[in-house]
């Protein structure tokens, strides 16, 4: 179905006419996006990241991200963390005890108090209920319900087992959201103690907004809670209605945001967003994803990918600036190019960082020839259909630059599902990807997607020493030895070479010059909390 211009205007006018729900223009802001929201839970496994991004907003947790600067943008700050529900927290000398102290003024969505009580349940919820939380916060070493103590009414304290850097910012993530535990309990059944299944389609927050209308996959208009003062300064949110309409085709966003139908977008293709930000008529803020990376990958237990000569000779033949161009339009941040002194990384206390990427036919031959394949190989080279605006141009360009040094590749489009399962199966050799790191951390990045036989571990490496330097850094609170072990880390990651990093692509957001405030976030969606008109 082709949605035209007038559709979402033509939404807000309908909605905006009843008396009831009325607001100015300047008071309402509205979003189109090529995804969807299909769940009023963030813990639902499957729940897209439009879905977090609403929980975001009708959820508070006990704390959130604060925001810096980088590049001249606003994104959010991994090692700034401020109280949302909780007023404070504090941590004991040790670092095993964090203890949270509730704002007594906040309200659920029904006016019910939010207490100790309703953090309690809502974290046995995220710890016990099959859902997507566990997986999460186990990073952080909260992994069992009796690690969090009701003290009193407004006062719950959390026990880890060992230090953790990351306990924190894990619960300021999506899935750690506080439920009013009286209304989930009264939906639940005794299958379904959780209420899963009625916070699926129902909300019992006490976010910033309200939902008043929603259609999974097509429509959400939210409005502001008005008792919800924990912005900036115990501030409301700036605006008191927001639209969210899915709109598949990417130009028709494109072309509602530059005639005003629509006020933000963040989900263009990279040639519409160069398009408006060329005619100047628009903001457009273009945000590396400082916590996401773009490589191709091998399966390093598949021949021929399992030879690490294999692996670098590939390396060595890419075409990178081509590729970047043609995908990207150069709308990111590039992660080759690098100098390195005696092949060493230059600091071990972020991933990922640029490498000493570099066109060398002639390297890449010789490469290929020390590795047994002197007259080449043939393979496949995959990708799925939703990267295929960026994957298919930089695809065509590695299968003309590989066949250079007798590399004869063919090219596979997959759908989504199928390239999925592939992945998950381990039955893809040679493809490109993206990761993105919630919490990204040097150890984090090492261990959630290079380390042991899970899905994110891509290129499936099964390297003992790196293992034991990511583990060792988790728990290291010396800055001095945790840049040392990462050091190591980065200088092998070149060397073994299980991916080879491209790029950082931008996160285009597009919006009328009378937005601000947007602020890059962990999740890759918009805060709306942020943003106000001036």
């Amino acid at each position: 179905m082709t949605f035209h211009r007038t559709a979402l205007l033509s939404l807000f006018l309908a909605s905006a006419a009843l008396p009831a729900l009325a607001q100015t223009r300047a008071e309402t802001l509205r979003h189109v996006t090529g995804a969807s929201i299909n769940t009023l839970d963030p813990n639902m496994p499957g729940s897209t990241r439009e879905a977090f991004g609403l929980s975001l907003l009708t959820y508070d947790r006990l704390v959130s991200f604060g925001r810096k600067q980088l590049d001249g943008n606003w994104v959010f700050d991994l090692d700034t963390i401020r109280g949302e529900l909780a007023e404070r927290f504090d941590v004991s000398p040790d670092g095993l005890k964090i203890t949270f102290h509730l704002r007594k003024d906040a309200k659920f969505h029904d006016g019910t108090p939010v207490t100790a009580e309703d953090v309690k349940w809502s974290m046995d919820r995220a710890v016990t209920a099959r859902s997507l939380a566990a997986g999460q916060l186990l990073t952080g070493s909260i992994t069992k319900a009796d690690q969090f103590r009701i003290v009193d009414t407004h006062t719950v304290e959390l026990t880890l087992p060992q230090p953790d850097k990351l306990a924190l910012p894990n619960l300021a993530t999506v899935y750690p959201v506080i439920f009013n535990s009286r209304l989930a309990k009264s939906k639940a059944t005794a299958e379904d103690p959780w209420a899963q299944e009625w916070l699926k389609a129902n909300t019992a927050g006490s976010g910033a907004y309200i939902i008043e209308s929603f259609k999974a996959g097509e429509t959400t208009i939210l409005r502001r809670n008005e008792d919800w003062k924990r912005g900036p300064g115990n501030s409301q949110a700036h605006f008191k209605r927001i639209i969210t309409q899915t709109i598949p085709e990417a130009s028709t966003r494109a072309n509602l945001v530059e005639r005003g139908d629509a006020d933000i977008v963040i989900d263009l293709q990279a040639v519409d967003a160069a398009d408006l930000e060329r005619k100047g008529k628009l903001k457009v803020i273009s945000t590396p994803q400082y916590n996401a990376i773009t490589f191709v990958s091998f399966n390093n237990q598949m021949p021929p990918f399992d030879k690490v000569g294999v692996r670098r000779a590939i390396a060595a033949a890419l075409p990178y600036e081509d590729m970047f161009k043609a995908a990207l339009f150069e709308r990111g941040k590039r992660l080759y190019g690098a100098t390195w002194a005696d092949g060493k990384a230059p600091t071990g206390d972020t991933f990922p960082i640029v490498q000493p990427l570099k066109t060398n036919l002639a390297e890449a031959k010789r490469l290929l020839t020390e590795a047994g394949f002197p007259d080449g190989f043939s393979t496949t080279f995959s990708f799925n259909v939703g990267q295929a605006g960026t994957a298919e141009p930089m695809a065509a360009l590695l299968k003309e630059s590989l066949e250079k040094i007798g590399i004869k590749v063919d090219i596979q489009k997959l759908p989504d599902a199928q390239m999925s399962t592939l992945i998950n199966e381990k039955k893809v050799p040679f493809f490109t990807e993206g990761i993105v790191a919630w919490l990204p951390s040097m150890d984090y990045f090492y261990r959630n997607f290079y380390i042991g036989p899970i899905r994110w571990n891509y290129s499936s490496l099964n390297d003992p020493k790196l293992t034991e330097l990511a583990q060792a850094a988790r728990f290291e609170g010396d800055k001095a030895k945790y840049a040392a072990y990462g050091l190591q880390l980065n200088t092998m990651h070149y060397e073994l070479m299980p991916q080879i990093p491209l790029w950082q692509p931008s996160q285009d957001a597009v919006m009328a010059p009378s937005i601000e405030g947007y602020t890059y976030q962990f999740h890759r969606q918009i805060d709306f909390r942020d943003l106000s008109r001036k």
